[in-house]
């Protein structure tokens, strides 16, 4: 898929004009991730209280009959989804996409993404962009990223992430997905949330999956196939500052993320240009994202605890076996295990 030429192919000054691009891009990409909710806010401020203000005004008046599009099915732009620039985002690790089947476009699936990391990052390019190929691989599949219902309450910042096919991972958004929205879909889950990004640790692969379950009642309502999808490097790229349970320290982040919705990770990567520096930039780490065999799930109006229990069980394994097929593939030991958290 990748046009670009091999990279013993290309001249000295090529490779070096190449690599800046994916610098850039990637540099863009985090940047957008850690400041462009606040910097929107802080725009948003600027604006009611400056001559702009009619601006704003028309906004939102537009804004207000636009609220509920995080929750119906969100607004994504296949052409943003197809800008040039992931392509430098996927190369820069690589990120690639694999599958363990196809999937028929007449049911709908939810997948449950696992790791989270500290951003994401194989996530967001595989199902938030084209750029690894996902509607080629899965043909009429539409992949729905979902996030926080918080980030869409952000003027402006919405908008981007609409564009780039993000929605609300709220009850009547997944319903509305699976459920008034035809068929081929897959809603994307990050299941672990802010709470496993406190336990993202390179070489580790810390899962929190056991008390999870909401996404399984969500598949039994609507009668979505469950898909496990694990992502080898997403943990790999970001080293992250632990600090000790009990801890000032550590009880303020658990604190933030639950009046907030996440965790401010403390996180380091490589130099801008030097890999062999601490930065801000993510380490050059391939990302390798397995989307694995769907789960068949019945429709039940109203599942008890005990069929929720099954279900999950029966995700735990497979998403287990998943693991365990393709790590070595991707560079892990045999003696690599998942902990579930």
């Amino acid at each position: 898929m990748d046009s670009l030429p091999k990279r013993e192919e290309r001249g000295k000054h090529s490779i070096t004009y190449l690599e800046l691009l994916e610098i850039l891009i990637v540099l863009q990409c985090i940047l957008s991730f850690l400041l462009l909710g606040p910097v929107c806010a802080f725009l948003t401020i600027w604006l009611v209280y400056s001559h702009l203000w009619p601006l704003f005004a028309i906004y939102s008046i537009w804004l207000i009959s636009d609220w509920k599009t995080p929750e119906r099915g969100g607004r994504r732009s296949v052409w943003m989804s197809r800008w040039t620039v992931w392509k430098y985002l996927r190369d820069y690790f690589p990120i690639k996409l694999h599958k363990d089947t196809d999937l028929d476009p007449k049911h709908n699936y939810i997948f449950g993404y696992h790791p989270h990391g500290i951003m994401s990052l194989g996530a967001f390019c595989n199902f938030g962009t084209d750029s690894t190929g996902f509607s080629h691989m899965f043909p009429n599949i539409k992949p729905h990223l979902t996030t926080l219902a918080g980030n869409f309450k952000v003027p402006l910042y919405r908008d981007y992430l609409l564009a780039a096919g993000m929605c609300s991972v709220t009850h009547s958004s997944i319903d509305y997905l699976l459920s008034c929205h035809g068929s081929g879909n897959a809603v994307v889950i990050v299941v672990g949330g802010a709470a496993e990004a406190l336990n993202c640790t390179r070489n580790k692969h810390i899962l929190t999956l056991k008390k999870r379950k909401g996404f399984i009642r969500k598949a039994l309502t609507n009668g979505a196939s469950l898909v496990p999808v694990y992502s080898f490097g997403e943990n790999e790229v970001f080293q992250q500052y632990h600090f000790e349970p009990g801890s000032w320290k550590r009880n303020l982040q658990e604190l933030f993320q639950q009046w907030v919705g996440f965790a401010p990770c403390i996180f380091f990567g490589q130099g801008i240009f030097s890999s062999s520096s601490k930065g801000i930039m993510p380490i050059r780490k391939a990302i390798n994202t397995v989307v694995g065999k769907p789960i068949p799930v019945p429709r039940m109006k109203n599942p008890s605890e005990q069929q929720v229990d099954a279900y999950h069980a029966l995700y735990v394994n497979c998403l287990q076996e998943l693991f365990n097929t393709y790590k070595e593939r991707f560079g892990l030991q045999k003696s690599d295990s998942l902990v579930l958290v």
